[in-house]
């Protein structure tokens, strides 16, 4: 299938405790029938209260004292395997080089002499043959082939103008194919199928090839804008 493009619980409240210090509320009889028993339990309860306000304030004081004398712990560092990047592939990405030409030969040293260190997030990668018209990036490897053999384009074939760049695409094994075909060298770019998009593949190079390899008089109508 080709990766180019055609043209949206619920809860009950408890009863209210009566409030301390109230006068409406039931307070115990003394035992004895006497006030002073009454005014003996309200100085007990008075002194019970007091206790167990004090109480947590004693236990916060304490576990804040614990914590300023502690020795300090040493946080825990992270993993390395759990943050290390996966390692980039810097291996030669196998290219064929055919003999060109001198003015192609010419034309593609000028464009590989001024291609980008890297195509989006793809990192450059040597090559095994040929540098001065090869180029590869990232991995799996987007190739970038200049001086090749033109493709054979129908009247009726889709073309795509990209920044200014006629391209005409196809598709290979595990890839698309997308080359030049307003240019007086082709350039032919392969962009990997893990890549979505191709077209946006090759817009980063589309100045370059622009300022580099000339363009003909004789482009393909599909080439020129609608």
């Amino acid at each position: 299938m080709s990766k180019l493009p055609d043209s949206s619980e619920t809860t009950t409240a408890r009863d209210a405790a009566p409030a301390l210090g109230d006068d409406t509320a039931a307070r115990p009889a003394a035992t004895d029938g006497s006030p002073e028993g009454g005014r003996d339990r309200s100085n007990r309860g008075a002194a019970l209260i007091a206790t167990a306000v004090a109480l947590p304030a004693t236990v916060l004081a304490g576990v804040l004292a614990f914590n300023q004398f502690a020795p300090n712990q040493p946080e825990s560092e992270p993993s390395a395997s759990a943050t290390a990047p996966a390692p980039l592939a810097t291996t030669p990405v196998e290219m064929a080089a055919p003999a060109l030409a001198e003015r192609p030969a010419t034309v593609c040293r000028a464009l590989l002499s001024q291609l980008p260190p890297a195509i989006r997030e793809l990192p450059q990668r040597p090559v095994t043959a040929g540098p001065e018209q090869n180029a590869a990036y990232g991995d799996p490897a987007l190739t970038v082939a200049c001086g090749g053999a033109a493709p054979a384009v129908a009247d009726t074939d889709k073309l795509w103008l990209v920044n200014r760049v006629c391209w005409y695409g196809s598709e290979a094994a595990g890839s698309t194919v997308l080359s030049t075909v307003d240019r007086e060298t082709t350039v032919t770019v392969r962009v990997p199928d893990d890549y979505d998009q191709p077209l946006q593949w090759v817009s980063p190079i589309s100045e370059t090839i622009i300022a580099t390899v000339p363009s003909v008089a004789d482009a393909p109508t599909g080439c020129r804008p609608a």
